[in-house]
């Protein structure tokens, strides 16, 4: 692997267990065992670090969602696989990562939104849509509507202004979002559907 691979790999690590704002270069350095002379043969500064991590770690998640989309018998898998996904991500990550990207670095926050706005809502629609198409959602709801919904729902659940991570458990957030956002949009079919894969699947 090369060394700016590691450099954005170690980086990574650290940003998800301090938060962006709290790890300075000289962190790097000494989690690398390197000079912060030799991280910048490779990156002009930190942001340039963030960012490079932002475009790695999104084009992953388009390839990881379009993965677990493959081959799903219906809508509702769909949303199960996804929020297991977005579950396993986001357990560790420190709750004040959302925050520093968007206070301290605009272009890789952008880069953020423009994924959630173009490929997360483009597939959180196709899903609302297939769902109507199945009967296993309610005819009357509006797919753009709904998709925007649900990704609001997962980036509410990172405020910890409103979960304190001292008082809720990410993963059990998520599920009581899910389950409420489901039962919504659920006909009598797709509910009867959805209980069968809360007895066979782990929400």
């Amino acid at each position: 692997m090369e060394l700016r691979e590691k450099i954005a790999d170690s980086t990574t690590a650290l940003f998800l267990r301090y938060g962006i704002k709290s790890v300075t270069m000289d962190d790097i350095a000494k989690e690398l065992s390197i000079s912060k002379k030799t991280i910048y043969q490779y990156f002009k500064d930190k942001n340039d670090i963030v960012v490079t991590i932002a475009k790695r770690h999104f084009a992953a998640e388009q390839k990881d969602v379009t993965q677990l989309f493959k081959d799903c018998p219906n809508a509702i898998a769909r949303l199960h696989r996804l929020s297991r996904h977005m579950r396993e991500g986001m357990a560790e990550l420190n709750p004040s990562l959302l925050y520093d990207l968007q206070k301290y670095h605009p272009k890789a926050w952008q880069l953020f939104i423009d994924f959630k706005h173009s490929f997360m809502h483009s597939a959180m629609r196709e899903t609302m849509e297939l769902g109507k198409t199945e009967g296993n959602f309610r005819a009357d709801i509006d797919p753009d509507v709904m998709a925007t919904l649900r990704l609001e729902q997962i980036e509410m659940s990172l405020n910890t202004g409103l979960f304190p991570r001292d008082r809720f458990d990410f993963r059990d957030v998520q599920v009581q979002l899910l389950d409420h956002f489901i039962q919504g949009i659920l006909t009598d079919q797709g509910r009867e559907l959805f209980q069968s894969y809360l007895q066979t699947n782990a929400a």
